[in-house]
């Protein structure tokens, strides 16, 4: 993957369900980083991100870090769950964080922190695509938006229209009946991005929403559900410079301090 070979002290890896992250730092500062489809094959994929990286310890978090921890031909791998991974790296890029909000490609994790950082409640959506970047993945294809203009294009909406069921085939079935009935596919759109974002906050709420309130993952990137989160928790936002890789870089923190 790279065109030379990268030293460090330590890589955190987040292997997740659609993507992985790879974060190399030295002197706790990040040297190197990459961001890979999962595809069928995430063992494939690690080799291939890792195969020029030179570090002492390799941390691995996400769903797939007992799978390589078992399976990869390196030594001595370290794991550490997404919840830790998480409030370690998001407690070193942001040290006064109250709350972290991670929408993902398949879960959406809430994490209440305390004074220290640590982790003190969380709650993770994880059993359905209900209100994650897959959800909005495919209430894009619906729309015939591409995923990456789809918070821009929902901004666009004037009024929110209520969508009924978070189940993604109900949701693109409801979707698509309102556009035959003549509904704009932005305000369809916004209408979906608010029902996400309710979601959100109950699962906020049931945490105890501290503030500031952290986003991170990949729908950080939405600037629609930025706004929405922003206008419910009557605040601006702290969103990681790269929110995709805040997981990686808080393993690779971990085996910082425990290598």
């Amino acid at each position: 993957m790279q065109n030379k070979q990268i030293a460090g002290d330590v890589a955190g890896l987040d292997i997740g369900s659609r993507s992985i992250e790879l974060v190399v730092l030295q002197n706790r500062t990040p040297v190197y980083s990459v961001r890979v489809s999962t595809t069928y094959d995430p063992l494939k994929q690690c080799r291939l991100i890792l195969n020029d990286i030179r570090v002492q310890a390799i941390v691995a978090t996400g769903y797939g870090r007992k799978l390589f921890a078992e399976h990869s031909s390196i030594k001595n791998i370290q794991t550490i769950t997404e919840i830790q991974a998480y409030a370690l790296g998001v407690s070193a890029l942001f040290p006064n964080a109250g709350t972290i909000l991670d929408i993902g490609g398949q879960d959406t994790k809430a994490i209440s922190l305390t004074a220290e950082g640590r982790v003190m409640k969380f709650e993770m959506n994880d059993r359905c695509a209900a209100g994650t970047g897959k959800f909005l993945e495919y209430m894009a294809l619906a729309l015939q938006i591409p995923m990456e203009e789809f918070g821009s294009f929902a901004l666009r909406g004037k009024h929110k229209v209520p969508i009924g069921s978070m189940c993604t085939v109900f949701a693109e079935t409801e979707a698509t009946s309102l556009m035959a009935r003549g509904e704009k596919p932005e305000n369809i759109a916004l209408g979906l991005h608010e029902a996400i974002a309710q979601r959100t906050m109950k699962m906020l709420n049931r945490i105890g929403l501290t503030k500031p309130l952290v986003f991170a993952g990949g729908v950080a990137h939405n600037p629609c559900m930025v706004r929405l989160i922003q206008e419910k928790t009557d605040s601006e936002l702290l969103i990681p410079s790269d929110p995709d890789t805040a997981g990686a870089y808080g393993a690779a923190i971990y085996g910082l301090d425990n290598s």
